[in-house]
């Protein structure tokens, strides 16, 4: 694409800081820049017309891991690990409420429920017996213990007669938190470029050469921020993407269900917005297929999504589905976020691990603190 001279000049030319990525992260680190460095040139990257990845195609849940999936990270990470997890997490959460406003992101905070089926009495029996150590583990961060036993008020089908319930757990709206974020970075006089792909780039000293699909240039610094797409940018194998499988129902007269729900260790996930049933997730149905960077769906985690909405969250209820989309997040075989120096002049914030609502505020902070 030819660029006239003015477009250069505007948009790239003299730039000190250019951050890959437009979602939660990347505007958090653009805000954070602008406040340390109030007269340095920004300019955000998007490749996407909205902010790609899962920043506005998330299920908006302001949440801090289920007692399934926390029982379950102690697995694989020490006690001291899966609590600095938990409360980067709230802290994360604490920032966007204080930095937008709870209205403007139309946060509540309703509590978050573990459901357990049937079939899963095993797991249901591991987690009332974890409860108590889990609790004594987190409640330094919450200030109380977090998780508590709740009868099944919402007549959920096919579930045992209780929940386990994370009492701080929150839900807001994903556009609204987004468009105010934006709204935000651009009153500080952020440059964003969106329909704009990043191919490659190179440290070459004093700066970074960064090479676009329409164009070319320098920058001083370059931040990336593309958590689930950043595995092939920055060549690292710690970093997966994974697709998340969502879909919404048509609105539903008489709707008493309120609040996030969590089933199978937090692998499927569902909640209520505008009077409708949002339900997500199934990727562990084939982990494989699921490593992806692609948009779309998938007849298995589809047929599955359905079954539960059917059987499990609105049993005997005739729902129609209105809209189905797909997000792509960044997972590894550690749940602790990258936040580093790549090379002299590039860094890197990514690997949230499907908690970007949650962590993506901090992990911003964070990655624009990487700047001396």
């Amino acid at each position: 694409m030819e660029l006239s001279y003015w477009e250069y000049k505007t948009w790239l030319s003299n730039v000190d800081f250019t951050i890959i990525g437009s979602g939660i992260v990347g505007l958090n680190c653009a805000l954070q820049l602008k406040e340390k460095y109030p007269a340095a040139k920004v300019l955000v990257l998007e490749k996407g017309m909205l902010p790609q990845g899962a920043s506005t195609k998330n299920a908006g849940f302001a949440c801090f891991g289920s007692i399934s999936e926390v029982l379950s990270d102690l697995r694989t990470h020490t006690k001291e690990d899966v609590a600095d997890l938990v409360k980067k997490r709230w802290e994360g959460i604490q920032l966007s409420r204080k930095l937008l406003g709870d209205e403007s992101i139309g946060f509540q905070q309703n509590g978050g429920h573990e459901l357990f089926l049937k079939s899963s009495l095993n797991l249901f029996e591991s987690c009332l017996g974890g409860m108590e150590a889990i609790n004594k583990l987190l409640k330094p961060i919450f200030g109380e213990a977090p998780f508590i036993k709740k009868d099944n008020v919402f007549s959920f089908g096919n579930v045992e007669n209780q929940y386990i319930t994370h009492k701080f757990e929150g839900q807001l709206d994903t556009g609204k938190l987004m468009d105010a974020l934006l709204q935000k970075v651009l009153k500080k006089g952020v440059h964003i470029l969106n329909s704009v792909e990043v191919k490659h780039f190179e440290d070459v000293g004093n700066s970074v050469s960064v090479a676009t699909d329409f164009f070319s240039f320098e920058t001083k610094k370059l931040l990336v921020a593309t958590n689930g797409f950043a595995a092939k940018l920055l060549k690292k194998e710690t970093i997966l993407p994974a697709r998340a499988q969502v879909l919404v129902t048509k609105p539903i007269k008489n709707l008493k269900i309120k609040g996030t729900f969590h089933l199978d260790e937090g692998y499927y996930y569902f909640r209520n917005i505008d009077n409708r049933i949002l339900l997500g997730g199934g990727r562990n149905l084939d982990f494989k297929a699921e490593e992806t960077t692609a948009f779309g769906q998938t007849e298995l985690i589809q047929n599955k999504l359905e079954q539960l909405l059917q059987k499990v969250i609105l049993p005997h209820q005739e729902v129609e589905i209105d809209q189905r989309w797909s997000g792509i997040m960044g997972v590894g075989k550690q749940k602790t976020p990258i936040v580093e120096r790549v090379s002299n002049n590039v860094m890197c914030g990514v690997r949230l691990g499907g908690m970007g609502v949650a962590l993506g505020s901090l992990i911003g902070k964070e990655l624009a603190s990487l700047i001396d």
